[in-house]
């Protein structure tokens, strides 16, 4: 059986470590044995900054997506929009309005037709 020392730590420190190797782990010696294996093999200091969480990590995501579609919604105002309506225009066939024709005075009187005639008597004639 493998023999214990003892370590001094401050009280608050000792309790916050009690706590979290309650809590994650069997033993004391095994929640520090994990610990220091982490770092180990990591390669890090406990010291170090491990960089940006994942909170930070999301909210500059975030700003950087509502950038994204602001720059996507400005190009549509500013060039899709616009380029369509002239394409559009330039494809759409307006047919001319047809305005009647300016004609002499002489020629625009209409021949009426003569929907009907008189019978004529054939025996009355002859």
């Amino acid at each position: 059986m493998d023999s214990f020392i003892g370590i001094r730590f401050k009280k608050e420190t000792a309790k916050r470590f009690q706590t979290f190797s309650r809590t994650y782990f069997k033993s004391h010696t095994e929640a520090m044995s994990t610990m220091l294996d982490f770092f180990f093999y990591n390669e890090i200091s406990p010291k170090e900054k491990l960089g940006p969480t994942g909170r930070t990590i999301e909210a500059k995501l975030l700003k950087r997506i509502n950038a994204v579609i602001a720059i996507m919604r400005d190009v549509e105002k500013t060039q899709t929009k616009p380029t369509v309506a002239m394409i559009q225009s330039l494809f759409e066939i307006d047919e001319p309005n047809k305005k009647p024709l300016i004609v002499e005075k002489k020629y625009a009187e209409e021949k009426k037709e003569v929907r009907f005639r008189e019978k004529r008597n054939i025996k009355n004639e002859l």
